[in-house]
C-alpha cells in the first residue's frame, strides 16, 4: 500500500508528533482553565468574596491557564514565542499607560470588594462626602446623601482617604451643644440634660446618655450631650432629643441665653 502523506506529516514524523503533542498540551490546558476557574470562584465564594469579584477573579485565573497552555503548545510546533510574548507585554505596557486612571480606580475597586471596609447599605462618609452606599462598581462608588443626591466617586479617591462607616458598629453617638446661662446650676443643669434625653423612647440605656462641661462662651456655659442609638433611630433621635431638652430647660427656669445688641441714642 502507497503511503499519500508526505513524509513531514506521517505518524511518528517529527512534525506530527510535535503537531499532536502541542494540541495535548492545549487540551490539557483547557481542562485545567475551567478547573481554575470552578475552583477559584468555590474558594472565593467560601471566603465571603461577593459575587462579581470572585467570577472575576476565577475568569482571570482561567485565562491565565489558557495563555500558558497556548505559549507551550505554539513552542512545541517550533513557533518562536519569544518575540510573541514580548509583543503581548509591550502591548500590555502600552494599554496600561493609556488607562493609567482607570486601572488604579480598577484596583482600588477590587481592593473595597475584597475587604469589604463597608458593603451595601451602609452609611458612610467617603472622601469627605456623607451618604448611604447605594453601588460598589468596580471603578467607582455610589452613594446618596442625605438630602436625596446621587454622588458618585471614583474608587481611587476613597482608598487614598478616610473610610468612615457609620454602620458598621450598629449604634452612634450624637453630639447636641448646648449654651445656658452664666449663673446657672451646673449640677442641676447636667441632671436635666440627661433625664431630657432618657425621655426620648429611641435613646439607649446601654451606653447611657451623658451630658459634659464643653466651655465657656461668650454669653453662655457650654455642655455636650451625648445620647446614644440604633443606625436606624439616629436621626430622629437626635430631633426628639432637641425638642425634649429645650422643653424641660424651660420647666426648669434655666435660661438659654442668646446675643442681645443694646442702642444708646446720643445726646
Amino acid at each position: 500500500m502507497i503511503d499519500l502523506l508526505p513524509e513531514p506529516l506521517r505518524p511518528y514524523s517529527p512534525l506530527f508528533v510535535a503537531a499532536a503533542t502541542a494540541v495535548a498540551i492545549f487540551a490539557i490546558g483547557w481542562i485545567l482553565s475551567k478547573w481554575t476557574y470552578r475552583m477559584g470562584l468555590r474558594m472565593a465564594r467560601r471566603g465571603g468574596v461577593d459575587e462579581a469579584p470572585a467570577r472575576f477573579l476565577s475568569a482571570i485565573g482561567r485565562y491565565t491557564v489558557l495563555a500558558v497552555a497556548l505559549i507551550a503548545a505554539l513552542g512545541k510546533v517550533g513557533i518562536q514565542t519569544t518575540s510573541l510574548v514580548a509583543l503581548l507585554g509591550a502591548t500590555g505596557l502600552a494599554v496600561g499607560l493609556a488607562l493609567h486612571g482607570n486601572l488604579s480606580h480598577f484596583a482600588s475597586g477590587m481592593m473595597l470588594l475584597l475587604f469589604r471596609p463597608f458593603t451595601l447599605g451602609d452609611s458612610v462618609t467617603l472622601g469627605g462626602q456623607a451618604g448611604v452606599v447605594k453601588d460598589i462598581g468596580l471603578f467607582a462608588t455610589t452613594i446618596i446623601t442625605a438630602g436625596n443626591e446621587k454622588v458618585v466617586l471614583p474608587n481611587s479617591s476613597i482608598t487614598s482617604s478616610a473610610i468612615i462607616n457609620h454602620t458598621a458598629l450598629g449604634t452612634r453617638r450624637a453630639v447636641i451643644k448646648v449654651g445656658v446661662a452664666y449663673g446657672s446650676d451646673l449640677e442641676q443643669v447636667m441632671s436635666v440634660l440627661v433625664e431630657a434625653c432618657k425621655s426620648v423612647p429611641s435613646v439607649l440605656e446601654d451606653p447611657a446618655p451623658s451630658a459634659v462641661l464643653a466651655g465657656f462662651g461668650a454669653s453662655s456655659v457650654d455642655f455636650d450631650v451625648r445620647p446614644w442609638a440604633s443606625i436606624g433611630d439616629f436621626w430622629s433621635m437626635q430631633h426628639g432629643v432637641r425638642v425634649a431638652i429645650y422643653n424641660a430647660l424651660d420647666r426648669a427656669g434655666i435660661e438659654i441665653p442668646f446675643d442681645q445688641v443694646v442702642l444708646h441714642r446720643a445726646t
